[in-house]
């Protein structure tokens, strides 16, 4: 059960790190008007609703059995975790291509380049903080093996999943 908490609070950390970077993103993008930073605000809300989508796929794996599910939901953890990474790329890249082509056909010049340096530093150190948070907890469960066998052989995607995310995001 120990394993399940850390999760747990790990995924937390990590919508609480994605929640503020989202909201500093949309107000920088609001601030400058630049297509890019509305793109990364984007993606930053994306990566807020992965990590709820992980708590309740967590939530779901842990209802007891019944007459549909005589053996329990626990694969459902499975399944969300399959969903966020369906996510990440789809509708991430989505939003992204969808901002790119309209800034590309009516281009925007930048307003304030600074306001993109101090959110870039600001995003950087809270990531980098629940990132901190998900590596120590993966150190703890991984045991002995290595951090690719642990991913593989691990029954706790969201332990990894907020870890590689976050090394992806810095």
């Amino acid at each position: 059960m120990a394993a399940k908490s850390s999760s747990r609070f790990v995924v937390y950390a990590a919508l609480a790190g994605n929640l503020l970077i989202a909201l500093i993103k949309f107000a920088a993008a609001g601030w400058t008007g630049s297509s890019a930073m509305l793109s990364e605000a984007i993606h930053s809300l994306v990566d807020t609703s992965n990590q709820v989508l992980l708590l309740y796929g967590m939530h779901r794996s842990q209802e007891p059995p019944s007459e549909a599910h005589p053996l329990g939901h626990g694969r459902e953890l499975y399944f969300w975790s399959f969903i966020v990474a369906l996510m990440m790329f789809m509708i991430g890249a989505g939003g992204t291509f969808y901002e790119a082509l309209g800034h590309i056909s009516e281009p925007v010049p930048i307003t304030d380049p600074a306001v993109t340096y101090v959110v870039l530093a600001i995003a950087f150190v809270v990531e980098g903080a629940t990132w901190g948070v998900a590596l120590r907890e993966f150190r703890k469960a991984k045991g002995e093996a290595g951090y690719l066998e642990a991913a593989i052989q691990s029954k706790d995607p969201p332990s990894y999943i907020v870890l590689f995310e976050d090394s992806a995001a810095l």
